[in-house]
């Protein structure tokens, strides 16, 4: 059995970016452990450590060294390698001169395919120690950081500077430089609790010697599990329950190597202003979790997570109340100020800020955004006056000091705002709405205003981008344009909403009044939406040739399109459907190749074979049969009633010669064939279904 050894890598840097900080931790396990692979050098389970000043990786049970391997390096081949007295070619002589063996050295490789010379040597492997400071150098480049920095009089680039490193395999020290450091078998503590060295016998001893000495939760994940049990701890110290916020819990997570949670009172004359805002203010600027009561009304606490562990927690309560103080009495003075100013005042403002230089300013956007809701909102029976207001208010709220301040609020303060300013129905409500679903998984408008809002600002805006030529180009979309299209699909399929998204688009066109000159947007538009759409099923596990199936015929109600996708693919799941998509892509051959014009409708007089009578009475039978269905967009019963048509189709085919030779039966027969594929192409083409 090989001999395998424990190996312990550790960078000590200053503080690291604390959004960043997983995502460096698990690139770096990841570089180390591609790197170990390419190198043959099997390991056991790795453990990841990350904390604001270390990233570190324990591997167990690593290889020593790498196995011995023998190489093999194929030559000439034995009929041009000897001649006719078995004496050796210059082939065969450069071959063995180029290896530094004599010919007959050598040997033969007979196979199959044929037989050579061959030289096998025997390589060595490395030692593991002679390869880890590669395989870091390498892990350590290929970090995902934007921007690297250098520092002191070092040459070297990091995220941060680094202030150690450990390269500790099993109980010895791999003598290495790794970012301008000499690698040792020191690492640091806890900067206040522990900032002397921890001296380090074997990788085994990396996490309970910080743990225990150096005050260092290092693992992130228990580090993370233990803040929210304290924060949970503490929320119900405050006399409710607090709210962990997942991207919150990571973020302090990464700022905290020794995590105390502690339940800090504010004055309860704040809960006046939106608790939205109070959550802005403790969530993004000060890293703390708000507490809730049992109905999720806001109490007056809020729970912060110190770095240390004080003998004077009083004193760390007072600073956190004290910090908070002052920014929540700024939320309260913006509020009440902001409220001085009816939200409809504001509207006048927009015209001083530029939404894009082509497309004009933020006033210009909200009269057509405004416009093209209260079209969108006729459309599908909603008030349009409504729909009207609440698009032109929709970017007032942008002009207001909470939102200033606080730019994740937009939307948010702007219903505060409005109902204040008592606006009409579902007007408040809208003005919040118009950004939802803000991200994937996030809820929809609940409200008619808020749904035709939301639809006509994302449709403004891809119309206004694809007209002045700037779509989306691979990563970059800084329009954010695909969520805005993935938005609209989401509003208009979950919400059961059946509007015609070409004429939509057209509308939204209209609303420009000739700033963009793309002759064709709407149709890039669509088309880029419909793309969407073809993600967004195959995310839901949607086969590529059920969704191909109906984008052949071309919906341009996105809810009609979702109705179809469903019925195909439970079409495709009856036992007729395999023959009938063969026979429909075999008529779809045939009608491609005629060059003859095909009659409109089918002359009985003229069926001269029972299959093709049999045939065209039940063509005729079906299509006044699933007519109502189709109407109704019943698009599954109609197919499953379709699917009927598939012993008269086989025997259709089986019996009768489709190309006959009397011009008149021919077309006939043709015809006969275009009403059957038609019928199908009422909902897709099911000819694209593979077998």
């Amino acid at each position: 059995m090989a001999d395998t050894r424990d190996l312990l890598i550790e960078i000590g840097t200053e503080e690291l970016p604390p959004k960043a900080l997983r995502r460096l931790s698990q690139a770096f396990a990841a570089g180390i452990t591609a790197g170990l692979a390419k190198a043959d050098l099997a390991h056991g389970e790795v453990l990841t450590y990350a904390s604001p000043r270390r990233l570190a990786v324990h591997i167990r049970s690593l290889q020593s060294a790498q196995a011995d391997r023998v190489l093999e390096r194929r030559g000439p081949a034995l009929r041009a390698a000897f001649d006719d007295d078995g004496r050796p070619t210059r082939a065969a002589q450069g071959f063995a001169g180029s290896c530094g063996v004599a010919v007959e050295a050598l040997e033969k490789l007979e196979t199959e395919q044929g037989a050579w010379l061959v030289f096998r040597s025997q390589q060595p492997g490395q030692p593991t120690a002679a390869l880890v400071p590669a395989i870091v150098e390498q892990s350590l480049a290929a970090l995902p950081i934007p921007k690297r920095m250098r520092w002191g009089s070092l040459k070297v680039e990091f995220v941060r500077p680094v202030h150690w490193v450990v390269l500790l395999f099993g109980d010895e020290v791999i003598d290495a430089e790794v970012l301008g450091i000499r690698a040792g078998r020191e690492t640091r503590g806890h900067r206040f609790l522990h900032p002397g060295a921890l001296y380090l016998g074997e990788p085994e001893a990396y996490a309970p010697l910080l743990e225990t000495e150096g005050h260092v939760l290092a693992d992130f994940d228990a580090r993370r599990e233990a803040i929210r049990a304290q924060v949970l701890e503490a929320g119900v110290a405050a006399g409710g329950r607090a709210v962990v916020d997942e991207a919150l819990l990571d973020e302090v997570t990464a700022l905290v190597e020794w995590p105390r949670a502690l339940a800090v009172p504010f004055e309860e004359r704040f809960l006046e202003v939106p608790a939205e805002a109070l959550v802005s203010a403790m969530h993004n600027h000060q890293k703390c979790f708000h507490v809730v009561d049992g109905d999720g009304r806001m109490l007056p606490s809020f729970i912060t997570v110190a770095n240390i562990e004080s003998r004077d927690e009083a004193q760390v309560v007072a600073g956190n109340a004290r910090v908070m103080r002052a920014r929540l009495s700024d939320a309260d003075f913006f509020y009440r100020t902001d409220l001085d100013t009816p939200l409809a005042d504001r509207l006048d403002s927009l015209r001083s800020v530029v939404f894009q230089q082509q497309l004009g300013s933020l006033f210009d956007k909200a009269e057509r955004v405004g416009r093209l809701a209260a079209h969108i909102a006729d459309r599908l029976g909603f008030d349009p006056d409504n729909a009207r207001r609440a698009g032109m208010l929709s970017k007032c709220d942008l002009m207001t000091s909470m939102v200033g301040e606080f730019p994740e609020l937009q939307g948010i303060m702007g219903e505060y705002y409005a109902a204040h300013a008592h606006e009409p129905g579902d007007v408040p409500r809208a003005l919040n709405e118009q950004y939802m679903p803000r991200f994937s998984g996030d809820a929809l408008p609940s409200t008619d205003s808020g749904r035709a809002v939301a639809i006509a600002d994302k449709l403004d805006t891809l119309v206004g981008i694809f007209g002045i030529g700037q779509p989306p180009s691979g990563d970059k979309d800084p329009f954010a344009l695909r969520r805005a299209a993935v938005g609209v699909l989401r509003i208009l399929v979950e919400g059961g909403l059946p509007l015609d998204l070409t004429w939509a688009l057209a509308e939204a066109r209209g609303g420009y009044d000739g700033r963009i000159s793309a002759p064709d947007v709407e149709e890039q538009v669509f088309t880029f939406m419909l793309e969407r759409l073809r993600a967004w099923y195959q995310e839901e596990g949607v086969r590529p040739d059920v969704f191909e199936a109906v984008l052949a015929t071309r919906p341009v109600r996105p809810l009609d399109f979702h109705h179809r996708i469903h019925a195909v693919a439970a079409f495709r799941e009856l036992p007729e459907a395999e023959s009938l998509a063969a026979a429909n892509k075999r008529v779809h051959n045939i009608l491609k190749k005629t060059e003859e014009a095909i009659p409109a409708a089918v002359d009985a007089g003229r069926l001269v074979e029972s299959a093709e009578r049999e045939l065209a009475d039940q063509v005729a039978a079906q299509r006044e049969a699933v007519r109502p269905l189709l109407d109704n967009g019943d698009y599954t019963e109609a197919l499953r009633r379709l699917a009927g048509l598939r012993a008269a189709v086989d025997a259709f085919f089986d019996q009768v010669l489709v190309m006959a030779e009397d011009p008149a039966v021919r077309a006939n027969r043709l015809a006969l064939l275009s009403g059957l594929r038609g019928l199908f192409l009422e909902v897709a083409d099911i000819s694209r279904l593979q077998s």
